[in-house]
């Protein structure tokens, strides 16, 4: 017998949440956040637009610092610094990818830790792995949100993450970890990844592979979580979870888009506004 499976409505929940903060807001908080963006990036310019008209709604002020292909290394950095220092800025965002002329490691890692709303640096990954977050990556810590949100456990859940970037998978294991789930992270080398979901409570794919997880790989009443952002064959987008095949056999799943993707902006937001309250208190 099919399962009534429900969708995780992720714009749903991140307008909740923006509301939220645009209610701390109101109370008399100033939040300000600095995006640097380099190059003429066509999808770069779309997430940008975008967490500019959230910032405008919630009532938080943007600085957009759009700079040319040519900016050096040593020149966003030098950017960087005057933000760090100036106190109406919150939160600093540099816009990925950069140009490949640029060490984007360095850019991030010159950002003040206070100030890293994406959670990127060195100083806040390894400060969550400690068990002592100071600002989480907004993709993997809005996938926590829709869970806790939706009310699916998470305790004692076993949960599979395929994909081991340090902006979705590493991350997002130590999250789970300290709900206590009991976590495995499959990867490209992974062997037979049928048998690593197939008895999985909770299922997040951040790969990029469009069909990678199917319906019959896995286990009624199964949890889907899809990162992956794609285009199929018509170019419509698409992630990486073979969502119809889902249908029926998942618990929840997330659609894209709609799903993950809205809560990450959501998360940006919320960390900002949590850097201004950090500074006044």
């Amino acid at each position: 017998m099919d399962i009534d499976t429900k969708v995780i409505d992720g714009s749903k929940i991140s307008s909740i949440i923006k509301e939220e903060l645009k209610k701390e807001i109101a109370l008399g908080l100033n939040v300000g956040l600095a995006v640097i963006m380099v190059g003429d990036n066509k999808a770069s310019e779309i997430y940008v637009r975008n967490k500019r008209k959230a910032c405008e709604y919630i009532g938080i002020k943007s600085f957009i610092y759009k700079l040319p292909e040519e900016t050096t290394t040593g020149q966003i950095m030098e950017l960087v610094e005057v933000l760090n220092n100036d106190n109406t800025v919150d939160g600093i965002l540099i816009q990925l990818p950069l140009p490949n002329h640029i060490n984007t490691d360095e850019v991030v890692q010159s950002i003040d830790k206070n100030k890293d709303v994406d959670g990127f640096c060195h100083e806040n990954l390894g400060a969550l792995i400690s068990g002592t977050p100071n600002f989480i990556s907004c993709t993997p810590i809005g996938i926590i949100e829709l869970l806790k949100r939706y009310e699916i456990p998470i305790d004692s859940q076993k949960c599979v993450i395929i994909g081991r970037s340090s902006l979705v998978g590493k991350p997002l294991s130590m999250l789970l970890l300290n709900e206590n789930a009991t976590v495995t992270i499959c990867h490209s080398k992974t062997n037979n990844l049928y048998e690593q979901i197939k008895d999985a409570d909770i299922i997040i794919s951040a790969t990029g592979q469009i069909n990678l997880v199917t319906g019959d790989m896995i286990k009624k009443g199964a949890v889907i979580i899809d990162v992956g952002i794609n285009k199929d064959k018509d170019g419509k987008l698409c992630g990486d979870v073979d969502y119809a095949s889902c249908i029926g056999a998942a618990s929840f799943i997330t659609p894209v888009p709609g799903g993950v993707g809205p809560m990450t902006v959501a998360m940006l937001m919320k960390n900002c506004v949590t850097s201004a309250v950090r500074k006044v208190n």
